[in-house]
């Protein structure tokens, strides 16, 4: 149990009176089985904040959204406090498949805390940018998360999971709150990616070359990790034309981004079917190391070494024996190289060929050994593989392997790819530095998002959550959902969330990025504001439109939890239809504002009637209305405010905010 609950010997009631049913079972859990805790200033008050913040009515943009009706009830980004933004999200509590998101790292200029948050998390002020002399920094980071990681586990699935990135400032800070609150037992992973290329200049002892994500299911007995299936154009590409014992097969590049750390991997490698030198491309080097690619050249029955042939690179791996190819007109007519290629020729028609090999090339592309160096990627060790090792590096790998549950050539892209691409998207000038890469992101949204999933980023940034589910539907065919929350910095005139992560998102919906005409990516997305708090009179004083929002945004069916999103029906001026569901029902709100008609009677629902027959849908309908004075079997009610009070987790007779059961 935290040591702040403890007095005296004793425990401090009032310290656990606000705690969930989920976070009782858990200090129970920690005090028997001698669980991870951490105490820092303030913890008290800040396990209570999640329970105190208030939902926010939602107001879309229209203009700001991207995509087909659907697409909009599909995908969401919120403007406003993730706090906030997450207890207004009630329908999805307990619904996330994933948890992604990139925090602010506590570098001196990236988070403001108010310390009116730790006791009113409502307050509206943006408080103070937490500089790196404070020296209370890492307690008021602690306070700030505390309670957002709260609320992340409670968004999650039993087999949901949280992967959350940081750097060396805050690892072990965060490691030990979220042991506490998920349990060590729930620690998945805590994955290291290469960030950068060469060493960095930014300390005095030891380049900082590596982040971190930390990787935590609600449940580890409940999650899976790398289940997804492999899409049908991925699996074509794998065959067998060599007869291989081992099964099918596809080909893999055998090389990989060069850098400061590859100098050693960049050579000439002599083909025996030509006796040509071949390099890598440039600003690439060989993807593994000189050893075993001299040891998988002489599968092939030959026999290679190391010589200086005066090239400015490493030394060559040239046949035994052979004549340097630079100084010949025709290195074919070097008597060891015919040899050579004599064996290396029957050893391809004897099939089963080594698993690294030249390609068929030239003319027609059918000539033995004149295409590429290659290796063999087998589909079956793609599908048992290994679960995804920690270290992920910064190469590239081919499109192919993006399905697999295990890399042979561990990739996730670096800082500057993150950069670029958002500068190809949006363009120059963004202001951002920190832009995690598309590639990092797609890697855990497949490892630990199904494909039919939802992923949440509660520090959305530039997008690059949303950008990467998008981008895997469309490769693979799978149809994940997203939502986004982001603040931005409007203290600063800078509400990004629209003028760069929405600009973001619609560019790659329509293709129209700022470098040039892309391929489009199916999806969309509505853009959504938190605005004022909800409650009764909130409700009851609303406008037609915001109350439009309002019940879109709320609306929760516990026995459609996939289903639940309404979807938006336009094309006309409709009096009381407003959406529809998947089973094609329509919803009706009876809504003329607050001094209008808001009841359902006879009249009211034969114009209901008539507007659904006009859109081509069917009954049950659904009617949001103030007094329901008509009633028929067909009909579903949804009395205002008390239906959307109780879509929002609100309780009105007791608690002002509700955890779902």
């Amino acid at each position: 149990m935290p040591p702040e609950t403890v007095a005296g010997g004793g425990v401090d009631l009032s310290a656990l009176e606000g705690l969930s049913h989920d976070e009782l079972i858990s200090l129970v859990e920690q005090a028997i089985g001698g669980g991870i805790t951490i105490t820092f200033a303030g913890k008290a008050n800040a396990t209570r904040i999640a329970r105190k913040v208030r939902p926010r009515v939602i107001r879309r943009s229209k203009p700001l959204s991207a995509g087909s009706a659907e697409a909009q009830a599909a995908n969401l980004l919120i403007e406003g406090d993730n706090l906030q933004a997450m207890a207004t999200l009630f329908r999805e509590r307990g619904q996330v498949d994933l948890i992604l998101t990139d925090p602010p790292y506590n570098t001196g200029n990236d988070f403001r805390y108010n310390d009116k948050w730790e006791e009113d998390p409502n307050d509206t002020g943006m408080g103070e940018l937490v500089s790196s002399e404070d020296g209370a920094r890492h307690t008021k980071w602690m306070r700030f998360m505390w309670p957002r990681l709260q609320m992340m586990r409670s968004m999650l699935k039993p087999g949901g999971v949280l992967a959350i990135c940081i750097d060396h400032r805050e690892l072990f800070h965060m490691g030990q709150m979220l042991d506490e609150l998920f349990l060590e037992r729930n620690r998945l992973a805590i994955i290291n990616w290469q960030k950068s290329y060469a060493p960095r200049n930014d300390n005095k002892h030891i380049s900082t070359a590596t982040e971190y994500v930390l990787v935590y299911a609600r449940d580890t007995d409940k999650a899976k990790t790398g289940l997804t299936e492999r899409s049908e154009q991925a699996q074509s590409a794998y065959r067998n034309p060599d007869n291989d014992p081992k099964g099918v097969w596809s080909p893999a590049d055998s090389t990989a981004p060069s850098g400061p750390t590859h100098q050693g991997m960049l050579y000439g490698i002599q083909n025996p079917y030509t006796g040509q030198l071949v390099y890598p491309p440039n600003g690439r080097c060989w993807v593994r190391e000189r050893a075993k690619m001299k040891s998988g050249l002489q599968g092939w029955g030959l026999r290679y070494e190391d010589r200086d042939i005066g090239d400015t690179t490493g030394p060559a791996l040239l046949i035994k024996g052979a004549k340097n190819p630079k100084e010949l007109d025709n290195p074919l007519s070097d008597p060891k190289v015919k040899a050579a290629r004599t064996k290396a020729l029957a050893r391809w028609e004897q099939g089963d060929w080594p698993e690294l090999y030249f390609r068929q090339g030239g003319k027609g592309g059918r000539e033995i050994g004149l295409g590429q160096l290659r290796f063999k990627n087998y589909l079956e060790e793609v599908r048992k593989g290994v679960v995804a090792t920690t270290y992920w590096a910064d190469e590239d790998i081919d499109p192919i392997e993006l399905g697999s549950t295990s890399w042979e050539h561990e990739q996730s892209g670096h800082s500057q790819s993150g950069q670029t691409e958002l500068s190809a998207v949006v363009g120059r000038g963004h202001g951002f530095d920190t832009v995690k890469p598309l590639k990092l992101f797609e890697k855990i949204i497949q490892l630990w998002c199904p494909p039919d999933g939802l992923v949440m980023d509660p520090f959305a940034g530039s997008g690059t959550t949303g950008h990467a589910a998008m981008s895997l539907n469309e490769k693979s065919g799978s149809a994940r959902r997203f939502i986004l929350v982001e603040q931005g910095r409007p203290e600063k005139g800078d509400p990004y969330a629209s003028s760069l992560t929405a600009n973001r998102l619609k560019r790659v919906v329509s293709g129209d990025w700022a470098t040039g005409k892309h391929e489009p990516l199916a999806g969309g997305f509505s853009f959504l504001r938190l605005d004022k708090r909800v409650d009764a009179q909130a409700l009851l004083q609303m406008e037609r439109d915001e109350m439009v929002d309002t019940v879109i945004a709320s609306h929760f069916d516990a026995n459609r939890k996939r289903g639940s999103n309404l979807i938006r029906v336009n094309g006309r001026d409709w009096k009381h239809l407003v959406a529809k569901n998947s089973d094609n029902e329509g919803f009706f709100l009876i809504w003329g504002g607050p001094d209008k008609n808001t009841d359902f009677d006879s009249a009211v629902y034969e114009e209901c009637a008539t507007e659904a027959e006009a859109a081509g849908l069917k009954p049950n309908y659904h009617v949001y209305a103030r007094l329901y004075l008509y009633q028929t079997e067909n009909v579903r009610f949804y009395q205002i405010p008390d239906r959307i009070l109780a879509d929002f987790g609100l309780d009105m007779a007791s608690e002002p905010f509700a955890e779902p059961t």
